[in-house]
């Protein structure tokens, strides 16, 4: 299967909503996902999906809605080579 890797940022009323923690629940639906996510200083989320190209594709249109209490206004991508530098899917401080 192809490998992909996705760094992505996520804009609009996205942290104090759970996101971090809904997004590691929607990776761990997935057989492949590794990464992370995280809060940015600023008030958006960055995240960093790798595994098989469908999975991480999925985990991206994901992030345009988000959970229920988000309000996402944007999602920058950063489409990366994979470098399997994660074994599994965190949250990051």
């Amino acid at each position: 299967m192809p490998q992909a890797r996705a760094h992505v940022l996520i804009g609009g009323i996205v942290q104090g909503v759970s996101f971090r923690y809904a997004c590691q629940h929607e990776a761990a639906k997935y057989k492949t996902i590794t990464g992370w996510v995280r809060n940015t200083w600023d008030g958006d989320v960055e995240a960093v999906f790798e595994g098989e190209k469908k999975e991480v594709e999925a985990m991206v249109a994901w992030c345009h809605k988000g959970p229920v209490s988000a309000d996402v206004r944007k999602v920058e991508i950063d489409w990366q080579q994979p470098a399997g530098q994660f074994k599994t899917f965190s949250i990051r401080p």
